[in-house]
C-alpha cells in the first residue's frame, strides 16, 4: 500500500473535543498518581493482551489507580511475569494473578473465568477486551483466507467469548456492591476508516463497535457500562512493520491506560454504547455530557 492512499476521518471525528486539546501523552486528569478521585481501591481488573503494549500500560495505571486485584491475560508468561512485578513496585497491596489464555478458545476462556471466580470471590468491576491483532494491509484479492479469519478470530471471537464468560460475574458484582461496572473493548479509529487494505482489520473493529453498543442494550440495565475504546496511535509490535502507519504513531501507552482508568472511575453510565478516544480531552468531554447525551452521539450511525 503506498502511505499516501492512507488517510484519518475527518477532524470532527479525530479532534472531538477541540484540536488544540488532542493528547499524545498521559496527563494530570487522567492518570491516577496525580488525581486521587481516580483511585479505585476494592475493583478487580481484568485485561487481555496485557503482556505488552496498551495492556500493560493499563495494568499500571490500574496499580497506580490502588486497585485490590488485577488479572493478567496473554499468550505468554514471560511478559506476564514482568508486569507482575512492576505492578507490585507500584502497588504492593494489589493481588495478581496471571492467565495464559488463546481468546479465540471457548474452554481455554471459560477455565480462566472459574479460576477468577474462585480466586478473587465471583467479584469483577472492569473487563478490558484489549487483546488484538492485524496483519498486512493488502487489496482483498490479494489476502491470504487463514489471515483474514483468524483478524475476526481474534478482534470479535475473543471480546465476544470473554463477555459470554465474564457477564454474569460484572451483573452481579454490580448487583452485590451496589455499583457499576465496566466493560471497556479496546476498538480502533480504523474503526470509522475507509482505507484500502482495511477489509478485515478495519471491519473487524467497526463490529466491535456495535457489539459493544448492543453489549449496553442488554447488560446496562444490570449495573453493566460497555463503551469502545481507540487507545490512540501508538507504536507496538502489531503496528511497527507497517510503514505506512508509522506517521499515525504519534502517541504513548500511557495515554490509553490513563484513559481507560478514568473511564472507570465514579459514575459515568453516560458514556455506555459509545466509541471513544484517548486522544480526545476528559475535561472537555465531561462538559459536552448534555450534548453527547441529548444527541445520542459516538455512536454507529447511518446518516439519511
Amino acid at each position: 500500500m503506498d502511505p499516501s492512499e492512507f488517510s484519518l476521518p475527518s477532524e470532527s471525528i479525530t479532534a472531538f473535543t477541540g484540536p488544540e486539546h488532542a493528547h499524545h501523552d498521559i496527563y494530570p486528569s487522567i492518570s491516577a498518581s496525580h488525581t486521587p478521585s481516580l483511585r479505585q481501591p476494592g475493583k478487580v481488573v481484568l485485561i487481555t493482551g496485557a503482556g505488552r503494549g496498551c495492556g500493560r500500560a493499563m495494568a499500571l495505571q490500574y496499580a497506580h489507580a490502588g486497585v485490590a486485584g488485577i488479572i493478567l491475560v496473554s499468550r505468554t508468561l514471560p511478559q506476564l511475569e514482568e508486569v507482575e512485578s512492576q505492578i507490585r513496585s507500584i502497588s504492593p497491596e494489589t493481588k495478581v494473578s496471571k492467565h495464559v489464555v488463546d481468546v479465540t478458545n471457548a474452554q481455554s476462556v471459560f477455565d480462566c473465568a472459574k479460576a477468577v471466580e474462585q480466586d478473587f470471590g465471583g467479584r469483577l468491576d472492569v473487563l478490558v477486551n484489549n487483546a488484538g491483532t492485524i496483519y498486512a494491509l493488502a487489496p482483498l484479492r490479494d489476502t491470504k483466507p487463514e489471515e483474514w479469519w483468524h483478524t475476526y478470530e481474534v478482534n470479535i471471537k475473543g471480546p465476544y467469548l470473554f463477555l459470554k464468560a465474564f457477564l454474569p460475574l460484572l451483573s452481579g458484582t454490580a448487583e452485590k456492591f451496589k455499583t457499576l461496572t465496566h466493560v471497556v473493548n479496546i476498538s480502533s479509529i480504523g474503526a470509522l476508516s475507509i482505507n484500502p487494505g482495511g477489509t478485515a482489520y478495519f471491519t473487524s473493529k467497526l463490529a466491535l463497535l456495535r457489539l459493544t453498543e448492543l453489549v449496553e442494550l442488554e447488560e446496562g440495565a444490570k449495573g453493566v457500562v460497555s463503551v469502545a475504546v481507540h487507545p490512540g496511535g501508538v507504536a507496538t509490535e502489531l503496528t511497527l512493520p507497517f510503514e505506512n502507519l508509522k506517521q499515525f504513531m504519534t502517541d504513548t501507552p500511557e495515554l490509553s491506560g490513563g484513559f481507560v482508568v478514568w473511564i472507570t472511575a465514579g459514575e459515568k453510565k453516560w458514556l455506555g454504547g459509545r466509541y471513544l478516544s484517548a486522544t480526545w480531552d476528559a475535561d472537555r468531554l465531561e462538559e459536552r455530557k448534555q450534548e453527547i447525551v441529548e444527541g445520542d452521539k459516538l455512536k454507529v450511525k447511518l446518516a439519511v
